[in-house]
């Protein structure tokens, strides 16, 4: 693990692998952590360098300490981190909110992306009511009240009897996130919208999605391949949210083959 400094405010880090390799630029979903990137590594590191972090007030990430998140912001950490790295281009993977940081640096720094692979996400989620009932009821109960019900909508039922623990151990991660980072990233969840901003890229894109995605369904990456003029969406049966914790070898594959 390394940190940086970005605007007075502690990011938590991983870059591994070796340097002279092209750099994978992974971002994870809202209320989790860069661990959900994990069992993709040993696939991915035999050819790429990795670079993870996670989100403001989540894992080893400080708190952000002002009044409002946008997409711009969480761009521009995406692309210190790629600084830092010595990285002028980059491959991207994000998933969910990660997505939407994908799309930010499609419509303003697509120069810098070798390709974009956006997974369980859309051009819109959700409704800004539902986002500001969330904020809202995360800022008076707090995370580790909230999360009961939240992570049980992260992933399809296979995983779940798969891994038996599995909903356990992402309740204590984002239970203990930052509750005032994350209501302010629903905030702005409630605000994005790139239904208009995706055309022109020029980027290699792949999407993704899982058949039994509550929070981003098919239909949102359709929208999404629609938005983008992109060839339409790779989904996935029996995965829920985070096909790179349920399914990691199958995704771990269409990324690769993305990547080429």
């Amino acid at each position: 693990m390394s940190f940086l400094n970005i605007n007075g405010r502690t990011v938590g880090y991983r870059l591994l692998g070796d340097a002279s390799r092209p750099l994978v630029v992974l971002a994870h979903p809202l209320g989790m952590s860069q661990a959900v990137w994990d069992d993709l590594l040993p696939t991915l590191l035999p050819r790429y360098r990795v670079l993870t972090w996670d989100l403001p007030g989540h894992g080893s990430s400080a708190a952000w300490n002002g009044e409002r998140i946008t997409p711009a912001d969480l761009a521009a950490e995406a692309l210190a981190l790629a600084d830092v790295a010595g990285a002028e281009r980059f491959h991207f993977s994000g998933t969910s909110i990660g997505g939407v940081i994908g799309q930010q640096l499609l419509c303003a720094h697509a120069d810098r992306l070798l390709s974009a692979t956006l997974t369980n996400t859309g051009a819109v989620i959700g409704t800004p009511e539902a986002w500001q009932a969330r904020a809202a009821a995360v800022r008076e109960l707090g995370l580790a009240t909230m999360a009961v019900d939240i992570v049980p909508r992260w992933f399809g039922p296979a995983a779940c009897l798969a891994q038996p623990a599995l909903l356990a151990g992402w309740n204590t991660i984002m239970g203990r996130g930052d509750a005032h980072s994350y209501a302010l990233l629903c905030e702005m969840l409630g605000e994005a919208d790139f239904s208009e901003r995706l055309q022109d890229h020029n980027v290699p894109l792949l999407l993704v999605g899982g058949r039994e995605d509550v929070a981003t369904p098919p239909e949102s990456l359709e929208h999404l391949a629609c938005c983008a003029e992109a060839n339409g969406p790779v989904i996935l049966d029996k995965v829920g949210h985070v096909p790179s914790v349920e399914v990691p070898a199958q995704f771990a594959e269409l990324l690769l083959q993305h990547l080429g």
